[in-house]
């Protein structure tokens, strides 16, 4: 699905095709439209995580949690793509960071289980296979097979780790990047990722943030004083985070085909990992 596409199915659904205005494009097409943002589908396949949105939005805004709202309670269909329509923010005041995640993940964390709504568990390495179908022949056969046997070791060990804290709702995506910053504060984003297991799962991402990705030390640290709780401390800390170094890498291998620069960035994590160096910085491509 292009941006024209994208476009067709607006108005498809009745909206001002014309007066939108294109955020982003990936699995969703998402649009700037009035005092609405839009978000069409790719395809049919979504319209049951797009349903599960749509009910978050509605847990979340009854359980008092910072977070978007949905204008409409159910998915428009148009065309076989669902479409969804959600309020849209005011301006930011400044760019979120690690400290205004903190708070917004300690309430998530603090709620129960949502009546009436199943959330899924958070499959870290359930795209791997997929990821390195599509990268075919563009990759090594044998930094392929490695990824397959490290996520074939972490999946066992991952279910068997028994939490610091309690299981339970948890965002899926927890960066900064998910966080609005608004006039009247921290306002959590992206709802899709939403998932029940362990709230470690939310925790771990910043501290490979910090360690592979370039995140400050002291924001990381401004983050842990502001959850109350540092995630390295857990012993589990290091299982998770190897799933989700095997999965990272795994997604960066389908842009390989098309990408030369995400073909470098594929074999420096491969690489990173073979050597068992924890501090190889990785890189956005």
């Amino acid at each position: 699905m292009d941006e024209a596409r994208a476009r067709e199915i607006l108005a498809a659904a009745g909206l001002r095709a014309d007066d939108a205005r294109l955020l982003a494009l990936g699995e969703n097409a998402v649009f700037a439209l009035g005092d609405l943002v839009v978000k069409v589908g790719r395809d049919a396949e979504l319209l049951p995580r797009a349903e599960r949105e749509l009910a978050l939005a509605g847990w979340l805004e009854s359980a008092g949690i910072p977070a978007v709202r949905a204008a409409e309670p159910a998915p428009l269909l148009a065309e076989g793509h669902p479409v969804t329509l959600w309020h849209r923010l005011p301006e930011a005041v400044r760019p979120s960071e690690p400290r205004d995640l903190a708070p917004l993940l300690r309430a998530v964390h603090a709620l129960p289980e949502p009546a009436g709504l199943d959330l899924p568990r958070r499959e870290l390495l359930g795209g791997v296979e997929r990821w390195l179908r599509l990268a075919g022949d563009a990759i090594d056969p044998a930094d392929a097979a490695f990824l397959r046997e490290r996520r074939d070791a972490f999946a066992p060990a991952a279910a068997a780790l028994v939490p610091h804290l309690e299981p339970g709702p948890i965002h899926g995506d927890a960066l900064p990047r998910n966080v609005h910053v608004g006039p009247d504060g921290p306002v959590l984003v992206d709802l899709e990722t939403f998932s029940s297991d362990l709230r470690e799962h939310d925790l771990v991402v910043l501290a490979l943030s910090r360690d592979r990705y370039g995140l400050d030390p002291a924001a990381y640290e401004a983050f842990t004083e502001a959850y109350g709780w540092d995630v390295r401390a857990w012993e589990g800390c290091a299982v998770l985070r190897g799933a989700r170094e095997t999965a990272s890498c795994a997604w960066v291998a389908q842009h390989a085909p098309a990408n030369p620069k995400a073909l470098a960035e594929f074999e420096r994590r491969v690489a990173s990992l073979r050597d068992g160096d924890p501090e190889v910085r990785w890189y956005p491509f």
